[in-house]
């Protein structure tokens, strides 16, 4: 599965998937991205969400990081 499907997959069952797996295909998806701060900023959220114990708040955080996803899959990254 190309990492556009993964990302779509993601996108079409947040609520399914667990935390680890948006933070797995974010990592991959952030070299993409056009601007170095950007992917910097990028970066500290998912390190930001790796140091979180809690699955309720890592979730709870990863669906404002949401729209990387959707930047990726229109091309926009």
């Amino acid at each position: 599965m190309s990492l556009e499907d993964q990302a779509k997959q993601i996108l079409n069952n947040f609520d399914g998937i667990p935390s680890d797996e948006f933070i797995k295909i974010l990592t991959k998806i952030q070299p993409t991205l056009k601007s170095q701060i950007t992917r910097d900023y990028l970066n500290g959220k998912i390190q930001g969400v790796l140091a979180m114990t809690d699955e309720a708040e890592k979730k709870k955080f990863c669906k404002t990081l949401k729209p990387y996803l959707d930047w990726y899959i229109q091309g926009n990254a």
